[in-house]
């Protein structure tokens, strides 16, 4: 995806306080200069309004809200992402309404909740998500600035987006009982709500969305293959 990336338009949200990003991915170029502020996923209305889930330059993962130019939400703990080897499994959550300001921005890797040793910032109480917001156009694997440089160097798998609904790493994966290494659950049982969408990344049909719902994807900056390397049977690739 580190030149190509998908967006939609969204409707009428279920909620812009509460919803599920998850999604398993594999970092092939080791979020190098080439690749240095790859996203995952994001929605950006202007340079001084705009969220998104990603990697920096120091190789970090931060999920972030930037409202009328100051920091309104960040997650972010001091370890890197430098395996090209790996796949790993991300799941963000957004609860704006909880009363624990601690728990409206959460971060899980590989089935372990995030501690956001390096950054904290607490999302103000209700405080609406850009990302889902109507009329506001979703990214997945970028978040929509307009630069290439921002694109997300790797691949994806079963992307999940619950609109309304919170859910952690549990819903999407488990421990496999022989091998101890997190796993994906391939048909979770979790509720999309009106923007949700479950993104399986099919050969000739990438952007298609497979929650029922019909909110599916366009595909942008060229052609974007399907590789059979994949969380349950990880291929080597050439990176």
């Amino acid at each position: 995806m580190s030149t190509t990336n998908l967006s939609r338009t969204f409707g009428t949200p279920t909620s812009t306080k509460k919803w599920t990003w998850a999604s398993w991915i594999k970092v092939t170029d080791v979020i190098d200069a080439a690749g240095a502020d790859g996203k995952l996923f994001g929605a950006y209305t202007d340079a001084s309004n705009y969220q998104y889930a990603g990697f920096n330059a120091s190789k970090q993962l931060a999920f972030f809200q930037l409202l009328s130019g100051s920091d309104a939400g960040q997650n972010k703990d001091s370890r890197v992402y430098m395996d090209p080897a790996a796949w790993y499994h991300i799941v963000c959550t957004w609860d704006s309404a909880n009363a624990t300001s601690a728990e409206r921005m959460n971060v899980y890797i590989n089935g372990e909740k995030n501690d956001p040793s390096l950054y904290d910032t607490h999302v103000g109480l209700n405080t609406d998500s850009i990302f889902n917001a109507s009329g506001s156009v979703g990214y997945i694997g970028a978040f929509g600035d307009g630069t290439t440089t921002n694109n997300f160097p790797g691949y994806m798998a079963h992307t999940h987006f619950c609109d309304g609904y919170l859910y952690d790493a549990t819903a999407f994966g488990e421990v496999d009982s022989t091998s101890g290494i997190w796993v994906p659950k391939t048909s979770p049982s979790v509720t999309y709500g009106n923007n949700g969408f479950f993104l399986k990344y099919a050969e000739g049909a990438l952007g298609t969305d497979s929650s029922g719902n019909g909110n599916n994807f366009t595909v942008n900056g060229g052609v974007m293959t399907s590789p059979k390397d994949c969380p349950a049977d990880n291929y080597c690739v050439f990176t």
